[in-house]
């Protein structure tokens, strides 16, 4: 079978994922669950040559010297598939995440009212974080499609690679590529700031560098939006706090404490009914409670005023779960699997 035909499966199954690894059979990503195909298990030379039927030159040059590769593929009326190649027991192997080409609002993916508050402030910082395959980048989608539909402002996003093809409506967007458009977030990020932009996206905050960079945006008039892979709000003001060396952490509190409008931490979860996932989510505002403790390195009384915060918009991510519980759309065992505190949930 032809690679296009694996990701016309792929589409087809609504599969998330395409796995295409040595001694397997291709395997399906559904709804969170791995499915192997019926068909045959493919050989080392197969899926060699099954993966490198979809590079060019430039791509294979590069693969073969770094034996890690992410790039975007766009095959004609087809969805997107963001992919990594990578090397395994001396193998060639590759995942295809499918990237659908409707950009889902913010009713298709169940995000609460306050996520859109945060799309539309004017400037400052709001992240979107969870682990990998939580759809962050989904979210941060809608959020540039909401600007887009709304504002007249100069979107600058930097992906690596580009997955969401964004066209322009009343905003103007530009959309650069690492590795192709940019060598590296960093370097991008620095360079943006002189476009004139309005909105900065930086696709993954991965580095002292990108992250001080981010801040610097953040408190000079621009709206960024940005993601990270971290579970909880806490965690990631405390991970941001982390990256830089102890004297430089008072400056970065600061410099977080002025600029931090909100943190969208999510998760995606298994619907009840079998069919489809849903999103959990825990949110935090920047309001003066939350910008002083960030400041005053308090980190650790942040989840108290995630739980009183309701007015401001904030809430845990075990409400969230028990809230996707009450209304049947996730089973009792699933929200227990994700809670921080049982006996807590069983109370809300």
């Amino acid at each position: 079978m032809e690679i296009n035909e694996l990701l016309l499966l792929c589409i087809e199954k609504r599969a998330s994922d395409l796995h295409i690894t040595e001694n397997e059979p291709p395997i399906l990503r559904i709804d969170g669950k791995l499915y192997r195909t019926g068909l045959s298990s493919l050989t080392k030379h197969e899926t060699k040559q099954m993966i490198y039927s979809v590079l060019n030159g430039s791509q294979k040059e590069m693969f073969e010297k770094e034996l890690e590769l992410d790039f975007s593929l766009s095959l004609p009326g087809m969805d997107r598939f963001r992919v990594n190649i990578h090397m395994q027991k001396n193998s060639v192997e590759a995942a295809f995440r499918r990237v659908p080409l409707k950009i889902p609002t913010f009713e298709d993916l169940n995000l609460p009212s306050i996520v859109m508050e945060l799309a539309r402030r004017p400037n400052g910082l709001v992240l979107v974080t969870g682990p990998t395959g939580m759809g962050k980048t989904t979210t941060l989608a809608a959020m540039i499609d909401l600007i887009n539909n709304e504002r007249e402002a100069h979107i600058v996003c930097i992906e690596d690679p580009i997955e969401f093809v964004h066209k322009n409506k009343k905003s103007v967007i530009k959309q650069r590529e690492v590795y192709s458009d940019t060598h590296s977030f960093a370097n991008a990020l620095k360079h943006a700031l002189r476009q004139d932009p309005n909105v900065i996206v930086v696709g993954e905050m991965r580095d002292l560098e990108t992250i001080s960079t981010t801040l610097t945006a953040a408190e000079t008039g621009h709206l960024v939006l940005a993601t990270l892979h971290t579970p909880d709000a806490p965690q990631t003001i405390q991970r941001i706090i982390d990256v830089f060396p102890p004297y430089q952490q008072q400056q970065v509190r600061l410099q977080l404490s002025d600029c931090i409008q909100g943190v969208i931490s999510q998760l995606l979860l298994p619907v009840a009914s079998g069919e489809g996932r849903v999103v959990a989510t825990e949110v935090l505002t920047g309001t003066p409670a939350i910008r002083n403790l960030v400041r005053e390195q308090e980190i650790e009384q942040i989840p108290t005023l995630l739980q009183t915060g309701s007015q401001h918009g904030m809430h845990t991510m075990d409400k969230s779960l028990k809230e996707l519980f009450q209304k049947g759309l996730i089973s009792l065992e699933t929200a227990l699997s994700k809670v921080k505190n049982p006996e807590e949930f069983r109370q809300l």
